[in-house]
């Protein structure tokens, strides 16, 4: 597994549309991989298996682009002359690579406590009159997210042991690729951190490369672990 971390120019008129509209960044990813790989699927997740999400530093609000991917990415297309995307190497600490690729190797054992950040869209189906499949409603409310956060880790092999919810604004995005003239949708928005424990350290690798929850080529489903403290 690979992650990226390209840190990005807020100045950029190319961040900041993709930033309003993260099926645009859902773009620029695509291009990182051959053929454009990564496309949307109508089902959960996608069959290639990226996934990606936008941190803000909190004191500067700089993004930075997280992606996670089986493959290894080529972001040269990020570094063309006159392309302001990245944010420039006199505006970094010294030794900071922009963008940063590495091989992640992930060791994981049962009982294990980690720290734990996901961003993901906690929706549930509803039933609706003479159709096939339910409609995805979002869970508005922080007890229905916490329950939903549970057992998506439960399922996963983990078990919550800690969380802070922070309920952000919706994304803006659309669901499947090849629907270029469709309107694009809103999606809530919800950032997870806390601490999780490893049950099952095979059935949580398996999730962490999947990612959790509906809409994951919209910047959801990314589950970055770390040392708790």
């Amino acid at each position: 597994m690979y992650l990226s971390r390209l840190i990005l120019n807020p100045r950029s008129r190319q961040v900041r549309n993709e930033l309003a509209d993260s099926y645009e960044m859902h773009r620029t990813v695509c291009n990182a991989f051959p053929n454009g790989l990564f496309k949307v699927e109508r089902n959960e997740g996608n069959a290639t298996n990226i996934l990606f999400r936008v941190d803000l530093h909190p004191r500067t609000r700089i993004p930075t682009l997280l992606v996670q991917s089986r493959q290894k990415p080529d972001w040269s297309h990020l570094l063309a002359e006159k392309k302001d995307y990245l944010l420039g190497q006199n505006e970094l600490p010294l030794d900071v690579e922009n963008p940063a690729v590495k091989e992640m190797n992930l060791q994981l054992h049962e009982g294990q406590l980690l720290a734990f950040r996901l961003r993901a869209n906690p929706t549930v189906k509803k039933d609706r009159e003479g159709k096939k499949q339910g409609r995805r409603m979002g869970l508005l409310l922080e007890e229905d997210q916490h329950e939903w956060l549970v057992r998506k880790l439960e399922s996963a092999g983990a078990a919550l042991v800690s969380v802070n919810i922070i309920n952000e604004q919706f994304t803006r995005g659309k669901l499947f690729i090849e629907k270029e003239k469709a309107s694009r949708l809103n999606f809530l928005s919800v950032q997870f951190d806390g601490v999780l424990q490893v049950k099952d350290k095979d059935k949580l690798t398996s999730n962490i490369f999947t990612g959790f929850g509906s809409a994951k080529g919209l910047g959801f489903g990314l589950l970055s672990l770390a040392r708790a403290h």
